[in-house]
């Protein structure tokens, strides 16, 4: 089943002489429980491509559906609501609250749209990403891997159509980098989700299920399947 995809999906920046094509054209289909990975240098458009498909700006042209929805037509307070419930976020920076512990972090997202947490769900996830003796701790007190797990833990929590991953282990050496991309994996068969990730490190990348390439706003391998 087909989750997300872009239709001539283009983001222009400035005019005339000074026009950048962050994302000229691009065509992409992510089909249900599929983790892909988007690789490519910096100033390629990978970064600007997730934000496209996270609903975090708009494009200049074309469509972005996820979960058969075209989320380049919502307004700005309706396009929060569907983010907050079909969208995951992991980023680089982890973005833990951090007056919270990491109980009060996971299901964050789940009671800022006013729902009853799953608490068997969250059980599995925290189980899953060996969180269970952190869960009173706060984010300071914990490694970066962890916090990174946490984030993991959090972007599940809500039970999205698909989790978007930003550089999820820019901040991790390269032993924990492998660790957090695995329980990424692991996480994501379990609870059946869907993955997209972007990272310039193409070793991180090939863990993926496909791997696409970006450069110079335009898909150039892994676009999708017919």
């Amino acid at each position: 089943m087909l989750i997300l995809e872009t239709k001539g999906l283009k983001k222009y920046y400035g005019e005339g002489e000074s026009l950048v094509r962050a994302l000229d054209g691009v065509n992409l289909r992510v089909e249900q429980g599929e983790f892909v990975s988007i690789v490519g240098t910096s100033g390629s458009g990978k970064s600007t491509l997730l934000h496209m498909l996270g609903g975090l700006d708009y494009p200049t042209e074309g469509k972005v559906l996820v979960d058969g929805k075209d989320i380049s037509t919502l307004k700005e307070d309706s396009l929060a609501i569907f983010r907050r419930r079909k969208i995951g976020f992991v980023f680089q920076s982890y973005n833990l609250v951090p007056v919270l512990n990491v109980y009060e972090n996971i299901v964050f997202p789940v009671q800022l749209d006013g729902n009853e947490v799953d608490r068997g769900y969250i059980d599995a996830i925290v189980k899953t990403l060996g969180l269970e003796s952190k869960l009173n701790s706060l984010p300071s007190q914990l490694s970066g891997g962890q916090q990174q797990r946490v984030a993991i833990a959090r972007a599940l929590a809500a039970k999205p159509a698909i989790i978007l991953a930003d550089e999820p282990t820019g901040n991790l050496d390269s032993a924990t980098s492998q660790d957090v991309l695995g329980l990424l994996k692991v996480t994501a068969r379990k609870f059946e989700q869907t993955i997209v990730m972007i990272t310039h490190n193409e070793e991180i990348a090939q863990l993926a299920d496909r791997m696409i390439r970006i450069e110079d706003g335009k898909i150039v391998t892994g676009g999708g399947r017919a």
